[in-house]
């Protein structure tokens, strides 16, 4: 759990205090973190609060206390609440926001103007329930404070009831002379951890203000297990079931699938590589596995699974030790081969009757290959394929793999889906999910309860249980009755069926924690409210629109009921009036994978290389030409069509001082369709950076680069790439180009294939760019000129000419514009359909919009300025 507070200048804001207190009660962990500053100015000051908490963690509660007046934060549907903060964050005002921001955290960050010499506190509190890995839970503190803090301090008091077979404390940052701060006392059932460096001992140097409070605090610990029907507890009505038995490991069958296409090239592939034969080291003799690699074409190592025998992992290993990098990605006849190879092994009875079948796929890119590349018919695919059959677990390799993809997929056939970050570690983030998932001990398990006892059950059937993890079930008691209160699991074993069954009696915590004022009395119940509301969470990423809806309303009422921050509500706090700014709301947001990804990635397609991402608007024109400015800071979008004669070159981006020019021709349709109205198209764009020596012609039929004095001609149907000394181009085949011009911007055209008979449309090409902030300021052009932001508010919401697209006024550039909320196309993710995205419609070609009148932007050559 983390925590930092941050300031505009370390001289005029004073940090009183940073806490961290922790509450783990039989796993489910409460966090309060306080921060007190004070304004040492003779003016107000800005004064930030950033936290990181985990992903899997729920902010319940956060406050501000200004001169003694408190400021509690209230949890709202997100539409409801977006409603509250839409014309403060319209405005321009700071909003707070939980975001996405590494592995395993969220920043929480927020801002408020402080009076001079005032005092500021801010109190979060977030919960969540640990989860067992590799054999222990971990409670992970993020502490950078980032200035020396006069009262510094983390606390962690575990209670658990099974008793604590270890625990241990650890900090990235400790070194010899902070590791004896750590104080820690165990018990049977308790444990106190803290550490609470004074201002000296957290001093860099002597005398120097830096501090050496900067990284993570890590407290695990295991508990006590002796009988196989493990631990249950029960609290006001409420019980939770936790089962962890130590039993022999289950064989079991992988099938490694291993994307090779042309985006793993380099350190990917060496990682991937480094792993995979680290792994097939850790392989048992029992097992049986097999080993796939895929870009455009199927390769398998053998035809079947082949036992684990030292000669088989060696010759395995020298494979693995050849594969390289090739081409494009067909995800959807990769798993089938998979599934197929495990099928036709279980017909010919090559495999143990009890062993767990599984699939693991690593990919780092979107399907773009064979006859399905369209994500929901290949999960569609793989669902039907499967039935319910085999576990397939998805690993997402680096920045601009579809992660949602993979998740949602590997849900939907009894597995779940793993990020692989590209670092230093990746080979061994590849290994560590191996780990987890290597050591089956049960398939198959059912948890019964009694049907007159219990309702409001958590799910009670899991596929596997794994050796370190756990399951952990919950639900309410009717009558609190517990004479009747008999529990049963059955599961499938090594060598026979697992059943084992008993009477539960309720501890006695005053026993137990005869000291202790009840901690944390409603425990299990809101453990119970963060399971159900996870699991329906996942629920509602498959099924019928129906179940989907069904799912993500229940989820909803349990979110506001048990106030939590969840993907579907928002914490609002009002920010108080102070004299130098006015009052208005902030906002806590959890965002949604795929919400994340689209904030904190700008887009690159297949088979592209690495960079350094920052979140960053993105730019393009696509369609009918139909071109977008999407403004994630804003949560919003603004388009506008441009509408001229076939034929026309418009200027799209000019920045004189790089020498960069971008211009593009339109083409329309082949004749005059029923309904009259003729579409036009970009089909052809020329680039030039005139300081590089770059000219590149990009077309719907092919694609020619001018460089080091001659022509080179790509096609579309080739997956091809040029390195250059100025520029580098890379084809990903009938589907997309990316230009990366040396030190500067990069675009990505993507094209749009039509069929060739077809009566009115032709070919055509939509335009992207990436990385516009390392344009100079002087850029312009018809979507140029918005590189470097625009000013704009919206209000007077009021019904339009079609009842789902409102009216609205727009306040831009002095003027008043009527502007309609509809939505445009943007085909980043999938170059056939295109996603619908939201976006404020400017009328009359942009008017009022764009700086001056679009025939200004009209240029007499596809390399001409003017």
């Amino acid at each position: 759990r983390p925590l930092f507070l941050q300031k505009r200048s370390t001289n005029e804001v004073e940090v009183h205090s940073v806490t961290v207190d922790c509450t783990v009660t039989s796993r489910f962990a409460h966090t309060v973190m306080t921060s007190k500053a004070f304004n040492k100015a003779n003016s107000s000051q800005e004064i930030f609060f950033e936290v990181e908490l985990p992903k899997t963690a729920f902010i319940t509660n956060f406050s501000m206390e200004i001169e003694g007046q408190v400021y509690v934060g209230e949890v709202k549907e997100k539409e409801k609440a977006k409603k509250q903060y839409e014309k403060a964050v319209s405005s321009g005002q700071t909003a707070g926001l939980v975001k996405a921001s590494g592995r395993k955290m969220e920043k929480f960050s927020v801002s408020v103007n402080i009076a001079a010499e005032s005092n500021v506190t801010f109190v979060l509190t977030y919960e969540e329930l640990l989860q067992r890995k590799l054999g222990r839970y971990e409670l992970l503190t993020r502490v950078k404070p980032k200035t020396l803090v006069q009262d510094f301090q983390i606390v962690t008091n575990i209670y658990e009831p099974q008793g604590i077979s270890y625990v241990d404390a650890h900090a990235t940052f400790l070194s010899n002379e902070l590791l004896p701060l750590v104080e820690k006392t165990v018990t049977d059932r308790k444990a106190h951890i803290s550490f609470s460096p004074t201002m000296e001992q957290q001093r860099k140097c002597p005398g120097c203000d830096g501090t050496l409070i900067d990284g993570d605090f890590i407290v695990s610990y295991d508990v006590k297990r002796e009988k196989n029907l493990g631990d249950i507890q029960i609290v006001n009505g409420y019980f939770v079931h936790f089962f962890a038995p130590e039993l022999p490991k289950l064989p079991k069958n992988v099938v490694f699938v291993i994307d090779i296409s042309g985006s793993m090239s380099g350190r990917k592939m060496e990682q991937t590589r480094e792993a995979m034969l680290a792994i097939l080291q850790q392989v048992h003799e029992d097992d049986h596995f097999a080993i796939i690699l895929f870009d455009s074409v199927i390769e398998t190592w053998k035809d079947s699974l082949t036992k684990a025998t030292k000669e088989n992992i060696t010759e395995a290993m020298d494979y693995i030790r050849r594969m390289s990098s090739r081409g494009t990605t067909n995800i959807n006849d990769a798993v089938l081969t998979a599934v197929n190879m495990l099928v036709k092994d279980r017909q010919m009875e090559r495999l143990p009757d009890r062993s767990a079948d599984m699939i693991i796929l690593l990919t780092d890119g979107m399907p773009n290959e064979g006859k399905y590349s369209n994500t929901g018919k290949i999960q569609e695919n793989m669902r039907t394929a499967i039935g319910g059959n085999m576990s397939l677990y998805c690993l997402g390799f680096g920045n601009d793999v579809d992660y949602s993809f993979l998740d949602v997929m590997s849900k939907q056939n009894k597995g779940l889906a793993r990020r692989i970050f590209e670092a230093s570690d990746a080979a061994a983030q590849l290994q560590g999910f191996y780990d987890e998932v290597a050591s089956p001990l049960l398939l198959e398990v059912d948890m019964h309860y009694p049907d007159n006892a219990v309702d409001s059950l958590t799910t009670s059937h899991f596929s596997y249980l794994f050796n370190g993890t756990e399951i952990v079930v919950a639900g309410h008691l009717m009558d609190n009755d517990l004479d009747n209160f008999l529990v049963e699991v059955v599961g499938q074993g090594l060598e026979e069926d697992f059943r084992v069954q008993g009477q539960v009696s309720a501890a006695d915590w005053d026993v137990f924690y005869p000291d202790e004022e009840y901690i944390f009395g409603d425990f299990t119940e809101r453990l119970w409210a963060y399971l159900t509301i996870q699991q329906l969470l996942d629920k509602s990423k498959s099924g019928t629109p129906d179940e989907k809806a069904n799912t993500t309303a229940k989820a909803l009422d349990m979110s506001l009921q048990y106030s939590f921050v969840t993907p579907l509500t928002s914490m609002v706090v009002t920010k108080p009036e102070t004299e130098d700014s006015t009052s208005s709301p902030l906002i806590a947001d959890k965002l949604t994978e795929g919400t994340w990804r689209k904030q904190t990635y700008n887009y690159i397609p297949a088979q592209s290389y690495p960079r350094h991402y920052q979140p960053a608007p993105t730019y393009f024109v696509d369609g009918d030409p139909h071109f977008m400015i999407e403004l994630p800071d804003r949560g919003d979008a603004l388009c506008f069509n441009i509408n001229d004669k076939p034929g026309t070159i418009f200027n799209l981006v000019r920045d004189s001082n790089s020498g960069i020019l971008v211009n593009g021709e339109i083409i329309g349709d082949k004749k005059t369709p029923p309904d009259g109205k003729i579409n036009t198209y970009f089909w052809r764009f020329g680039i030039v950076h005139q300081t590089l020596g770059v000219r590149l012609e990009v077309s719907t039929e092919d694609i020619s680069l001018f460089q080091d004095g001659k022509w080179v001609k790509l096609l579309w149907s080739d997956a091809a790439s040029i390195k250059g000394s100025n520029v580098d181009l890379l084809v990903t085949k009938d589907r997309s180009l990316t230009v990366t011009l040396r030190d500067s911007v990069k675009f990505v055209i993507l094209l749009h294939k039509v069929w060739k008979k077809h009566p009115y449309h032709r070919d055509y090409l939509g335009f992207y760019t990436l990385d516009s902030h390392l344009l100079s300021p002087g850029v312009h052009g018809l979507l140029g000129q918005f590189y470097h932001g625009i000013n704009y508010e919206v209000a007077h919401l009021h019904p339009g000419k079609v009842p789902e697209k409102p009216d609205a006024t727009m306040y831009v550039k002095g003027q008043e514009l009527n502007v309609t909320r509809g939505w445009q196309r943007d085909f980043r993710n999938d170059v056939k359909n295109g996603e619908n995205v939201p976006c404020w419609f400017i009328h009359n070609n942009g008017t009022g919009l764009i700086d001056g009148h679009v025939r200004d932007y009209i240029v007499s050559g596809l390399f001409k300025s003017v």
